[in-house]
């Protein structure tokens, strides 16, 4: 892969502020549906070039989730090499890349400028990244990817350790259709845990063993177990 500017969508999932930024990997060419205005794509690659260079470990071939306030970091330990708004600019970029947003969904924590692990990426930035990969994927996609998406998104929620009313309220946005996709999503969980419940109870009553009762019922018996474990 050709290594320039960070992959970008102009929707807003961890923009980079004055007091806190998430820079993306490696730069990378932007693929096909998400647009880099070619001045701005410019003025911002020797940027990133620089952040490639004096920090390979979080803008190289794996990406790292990036401490908050790591923006202000980078400008007070590099002022000979960097300026306000052209940083600005560059995590910008960087940030809204797929490659970052996938590394941000992938259950890493945020990183300092040392390559060190630290807090763990915030549910709610998490579920925007998710949201946001969905959307690209989506507009090139021929099929319904709602359904992995509503799976994506309850991995993420259980990984969360949040009470669904506490990580609804987290990730609560005035978009309309981001809110209908949680509720499918909620609700198919809903569905599929009342099911197993059904089927555990079912199992508990028949005094059959779990190979006698899913051979009765022609069930997997490994989806049996989990449902008697669960």
């Amino acid at each position: 892969m050709t290594m320039t500017p960070s992959e970008t969508s102009a929707a807003p999932v961890e923009t980079v502020q004055a007091d806190e930024t998430t820079p993306a990997g490696q730069p990378s060419s932007a693929p096909a549906g998400e647009p880099i205005a070619a001045g701005r794509s410019r003025s911002v690659q020797p940027v990133l070039e620089k952040l490639f260079e004096l920090y390979p470990h979080l803008f190289g071939a794996n990406f790292l989730p990036l401490k908050l306030g790591i923006f202000q970091e980078l400008l007070a330990a590099h002022p000979e090499h960097f300026q306000r708004d052209s940083l600005k600019a560059a995590l910008g970029i960087h940030t809204r890349s797929t490659r970052y947003l996938q590394c941000v969904t992938a259950g890493n924590k945020r990183h300092d400028l040392q390559g060190n692990a630290g807090d763990d990426v915030a549910p709610e930035h998490v579920y925007l990244s998710l949201l946001e990969l969905f959307r690209r994927r989506q507009a090139r996609a021929r099929e319904d990817l709602r359904p992995k998406f509503r799976a994506q998104l309850m991995a993420a929620f259980e990984a969360s350790g949040l009470t669904r009313q506490d990580y609804q309220a987290r990730v609560q946005t005035n978009d309309l259709e981001a809110t209908a996709l949680l509720e499918e999503a909620f609700a198919e969980r809903d569905q599929k845990l009342a099911k197993r419940e059904a089927l555990r109870r079912t199992f508990e009553s028949s005094g059959k063993t779990a190979e006698e009762f899913a051979d009765m019922y022609g069930l997997d018996k490994r989806e049996l177990v989990a449902a008697i474990k669960a």
